[in-house]
């Protein structure tokens, strides 16, 4: 890594921050993340994730990247709170509501080809939200769960209706949102300013119900307040609650291909209960 080519400082001291990211004190003070990726195509998805994403939400300014690294401004870790909770609902708000070209568009400047997580993940537009939601999110990653091994029988046969049925299952047609795509509360940053910052996007325009359906995954301190304070912003449509394990199915089965058959429980069970609506 040369730090110094991509902040115009050389590191004076770094420290692992966890995977591949490391926290970089500069020479002349500065303190910043370094992040290293595999594709030089993750580089630029997240970088143009990052610049779609402001200045509706907190993000870290991108200082630098090339083909392997990306540099970034520190958030400062904090703690949860009532009113960041709150102001994380209202601009998640603003943010779905900034829109997007076509359901599956990736950010400005990003490429077709981009990553959640580790899982290469395809941003091609299409015309409504369930043809693109079965074609471009369930069915490759339900593929492949089926191609390692670790997904079969009646599972599979009730996500294969999950896709059958989207355009029931789907709720009210919404326009494309801008979405983070990747809002697992490990992306959710408690800072030392009092606000809750976000990383790592996967962004492109989506459903919005799928930002809060993935917050809600693993947990999420305040969630409630986060939805309280985005419905008061921008009312969410009947039922929605009820379509969350429809909105869940996709991070699930990624989690599925990339760590393996711990997952197939909660995506079947997710999949049974979208058929339930």
């Amino acid at each position: 890594m040369n730090i110094e080519a991509l902040t115009g400082s050389p590191a004076a001291d770094t420290t692992p921050l966890g995977g591949t990211a490391r926290r970089v004190t500069l020479a002349d003070g500065r303190v910043v993340v370094a992040k290293r990726h595999d594709h030089a195509t993750a580089v630029r998805a997240e970088v143009a994730g990052l610049r779609w994403l402001d200045p509706h939400v907190p993000v870290p300014a991108v200082l630098g990247y090339d083909d392997e690294w990306l540099v970034m401004d520190l958030v400062e870790p904090g703690s949860p709170s009532t009113a960041a909770a709150e102001e994380l609902g209202r601009g998640l708000a603003r943010l779905h509501a900034a829109g997007a070209p076509a359901f599956g568009a990736p950010p400005p400047d990003g490429s077709a080809d981009a990553w959640i997580g580790l899982a290469p993940m395809r941003n091609e537009p299409a015309p409504s939200w369930p043809e693109w939601y079965a074609a471009d999110r369930i069915s490759p990653y339900l593929r492949a769960a089926v191609d390692q091994g670790v997904l079969s029988g009646g599972a599979v046969t009730d996500i294969e209706a999950v896709c059958a049925r989207l355009d029931s299952l789907a709720g009210p047609a919404e326009p494309p949102a801008r979405l983070h795509g990747d809002l697992w509360n490990g992306n959710v940053q408690w800072a030392a300013d009092g606000r809750a910052w976000l990383i790592d996007p996967a962004a492109h325009g989506g459903h919005r119900e799928t930002d809060l359906a993935m917050l809600d995954l693993f947990g999420c301190a305040g969630f409630d307040r986060i939805v309280a304070a985005y419905d008061e912003a921008a009312p969410l449509a009947d039922g929605w609650r009820a379509r969350v394990a429809l909105h869940q199915l996709f991070p699930l089965l990624v989690h599925v291909v990339l760590f393996g058959g711990g997952y197939a429980a909660q995506a079947a069970a997710a999949a049974r209960a979208a058929l339930r609506g």
